[in-house]
């Protein structure tokens, strides 16, 4: 194979995990500021601007090292040893971002605007792979993070998931 096909190969792959991340960051970056606008409307002015703030440097992380070259979209994981750098990347990654309950030693020791960046993070994955938050967070998100309905926690979840997302259609009844 000639060395300028290598490149163009490699320019290409390149450009394709620099756009998926890009994407990502940008609809977090729109959630981020859509939720913090809401927050200040609401008189919650610093953790409003706070998170907005969080919005534009969101996963900055992914466009380096381990994360960029393992977690990326198109990395392929059929080579060997590929399943085990992705779960490192990953680990890295959770570890590293203050959006990430492991970055906290768990979901209860977060910060409101830490808590508030994950849901606009989880809203952009839901609508990135085309499924339910509300669903994600019941079916998922409680066993993954050990909370329930019950804790202050999923209650400041509801909080921003309903600032962020309209309620889904009730049936109405005639009488």
């Amino acid at each position: 194979m000639k060395r300028t096909d290598r490149l163009r190969r490699d320019a290409e792959s390149t450009m394709r995990k620099i756009r998926a991340i890009a994407q990502h960051i940008r609809n977090v970056e729109d959630n981020c500021l859509m939720l913090g606008e809401k927050l200040i409307e609401s008189g919650e002015v610093e953790i409003g601007k706070s998170l907005i703030a969080n919005g534009y440097i969101h996963d900055a992380s992914k466009f380096h090292g381990i994360e960029f070259e393992f977690m990326a979209p198109g990395v392929p994981t059929e080579e060997e040893g590929a399943k085990l750098k992705l779960k490192l990347a990953v680990m890295h990654h959770n570890r590293t971002n203050s959006h990430h309950p492991e970055f906290w030693g768990g979901i209860d020791h977060m910060p409101r605007v830490a808590v508030a960046e994950m849901v606009a993070d989880w809203k952009s994955r839901s609508e990135e792979f085309g499924t339910s938050l509300r669903d994600w967070i019941e079916e998922q998100a409680t066993k993954r993070f050990g909370f329930g309905k019950d804790d202050d926690v999923y209650k400041e979840i509801y909080k921003f998931v309903d600032l962020l997302c309209p309620k889904p259609f009730e049936n109405i009844t005639q009488s």
